[in-house]
């Protein structure tokens, strides 16, 4: 399993290995309701194959004739724009209203050297975000580069998703959170839940919550959702993640529940700042009644915590995210 970033590393590097000439094109700016993020990767092959968005598929076959130009050149970079006032912009299919800017160049070392691939996965893999700053002028890649004219995009760390509980929500909210591009990890020191049966291509952790998230070390990209109803086996993990930089906290339970829950961790010195991280009822309300809808928002509350900034508490606050995990440059 793998985000979509994951999917672009590993299927450029099989292509270079299988010897195919490949070039990366990348969103460097947008404007209005552009259709992807400002980071955003396509990789193209010299046979016109390709993998990943710049624009959802607006221009894409611009891009692609673009770079198999410089496939064919042996090499080089180009910039193109797109946007609503342009004539290309109604030629290629861009009418949503944005404007978007694409830098594409080939994969090779006076470029987009091909071991930038293997250098953003081990970060990644490692939980740490990694910067790579393009020369828009001669199109070369690298860490740390000084020029006039650059474009850096921030690759964040895998995200991930760690659930305690392997209860009936979990078997819904494991494959969904993999579905949207999360790493789930899911824990249940009980037997009888953590039964390989329940879970399809999911490995349950049969240690305690405490000993598996000290291990996993939640990040700035890391969620982590209690779900056992059980406070000896959630409330260890809360502490854990509450002692992280977790961007998104949350706990299956009651409004009663969570206030008990609220008044052990209290006890442990935890703050009400601190404690208000935590997202409890778990999930954004969207009125959820089975175990897959309750999945669905909980996922929905991650995505909130993710992509906005925020998290919503059962008391209606509007709590700012611990870390970046931006996307973009």
């Amino acid at each position: 399993m793998g985000d979509e970033l994951d999917h672009v590393l590993t299927t450029a590097r099989a292509w270079l290995d299988a010897g195919h000439k490949v070039a990366l094109a990348t969103v460097i700016e947008t404007w209005g309701s552009a259709p992807r993020r400002k980071g955003s990767h396509a990789i193209i092959r010299d046979d016109g194959l390709f993998e990943g968005s710049v624009s959802g598929g607006c221009v894409e076959g611009d891009v692609i004739v673009s770079a198999q130009d410089l496939l064919r050149q042996g090499g080089g970079s180009v910039r193109r724009d797109y946007g609503i006032a342009d004539d290309m912009a109604w030629q290629v299919g861009l009418a949503c209203g944005g404007e978007i800017s694409v830098f594409v160049q080939t994969i090779d070392d006076e470029h987009f050297p091909p071991a930038m691939f293997d250098t953003i996965a081990a970060a990644r893999a490692a939980g740490q975000s990694i910067g790579v700053t393009t020369d828009l002028a001669t199109g070369y890649s690298a860490e740390q580069l000084s020029s006039d004219q650059t474009f850096t995009n921030i690759y964040p760390p895998r995200l991930r998703m760690m659930i305690v509980g392997a209860v009936h929500i979990a078997q819904s909210l494991a494959p969904l959170a993999a579905l949207v591009g999360y790493q789930p990890l899911l824990v249940d020191p009980r037997d009888g839940f953590a039964a390989a049966s329940r879970f399809a291509d999911i490995t349950v952790d049969t240690r305690w919550p405490d000993e598996a998230i000290a291990e996993w070390r939640p990040d700035s990209a890391t969620a982590v959702v209690t779900l056992s109803h059980d406070p000896k086996i959630d409330d260890p993990a809360l502490v854990l993640a509450l002692r992280s930089p977790a961007f998104y906290i949350a706990a299956l339970g009651s409004r009663r529940t969570h206030a008990r829950r609220i008044e052990r961790l209290t006890a442990l010195g935890f703050s009400e700042s601190e404690l208000a991280r935590i997202q409890g009822p778990a999930g954004l309300a969207i009125g959820a009644v089975n175990p897959a809808e309750i999945a669905l928002s909980i996922m929905a509350g991650a995505t909130a915590a993710l992509r906005l900034g925020t998290a919503q508490s059962d008391a209606g606050k509007i709590l700012t995210r611990q870390g970046e995990v931006s996307a973009g440059g």
